[in-house]
């Protein structure tokens, strides 16, 4: 229990807890546009078992670290470039980011609403719900093994000591589920921040598929993009909601006199 009283062990875990959180906040964005998809009595369903099949895979990576750090071997050479296990998830979870964010927002801004199952027929209802559900998972949890690959990577370089990463994950993960659902809902509230968090997952897919080429993207440009991005978005909000309220005042003004 020594190690406990290391003051190095707690700032290793506050570091790498900190870490994880930023990384996952493409996790989180990711999850709760997918879950806005779902009724909403299935969407904190689908939230826990998404951010609960994040902390699984980055565990279990963690738990085979000398398998995952074999993946950083380079498998074959295409063009004189090296290509390894893990530039071929990052390359393959990249596209599907890409193609899943650029659904999203052509559904979002051009496409129309398809009729579903007959209200009246609530088996077919039924029956479409859980496919809608299965469906979410199983591309929450695709999403889920590539962050988690890269951040379970991230770890590794930074602490040495199994326990402290397994305990960052676990309380990053725990911070995440905290705050995957005013995320959600704030996201769902607001349709441009939706766009804007989708274009977002855009660019975090243009970084995976780079990253598979061996040409490196810093995060923090991309996050500072999108926290300008965000901040001018509020703005716009507040501005929106300011007249709103202005002409609800100058209704009320006009129906007493």
């Amino acid at each position: 229990m020594d190690f406990l009283l290391d003051p190095n062990i707690w700032i290793a875990f506050a570091m790498l807890t900190a870490l994880e959180i930023v990384l996952g906040v493409d996790n989180i964005i990711f999850i709760s546009i997918l879950v806005g998809r779902l009724p909403p009595d299935q969407r904190d369903k689908a939230r826990r078992l998404g951010l609960g099949f994040a902390m699984v895979s980055r565990l279990a990576l963690l738990l085979s670290l000398s398998w995952v750090m074999g993946l950083t071997a380079d498998l074959f050479h295409v063009a004189g470039q090296g290509i390894s296990g893990r530039d071929l998830v990052l390359l393959l979870g990249g596209l599907f980011l890409l193609w899943k964010a650029s659904h999203e927002i052509f559904v979002e801004v051009e496409a129309r609403e398809q009729g579903g199952p007959p209200e009246s027929d609530p088996a077919a209802v039924k029956a479409s719900g859980k496919k809608l559900f299965l469906a979410t998972i199983v591309q929450i949890g695709i999403i889920d093994i590539v962050f988690s690959l890269d951040s379970v990577i991230t770890a590794v370089g930074m602490v040495d000591q199994i326990g402290v990463m397994v305990a960052a994950v676990v309380a990053a993960v725990g911070v995440m589920l905290l705050a995957a659902k005013p995320i959600g809902d704030f996201v769902d509230r607001h349709p441009s921040v939706k766009v804007l968090a989708l274009s977002f997952l855009v660019m975090v897919g243009m970084a995976l598929t780079a990253e598979a080429f061996d040409a490196h993207v810093p995060k923090g440009y991309i996050y500072a993009a999108m926290a300008f991005s965000l901040v001018v978005e509020f703005l716009n909000i507040r501005a929106r909601s300011k007249r709103k309220l202005l002409a609800e005042e100058s209704g009320t003004l006009a129906e007493k006199v």
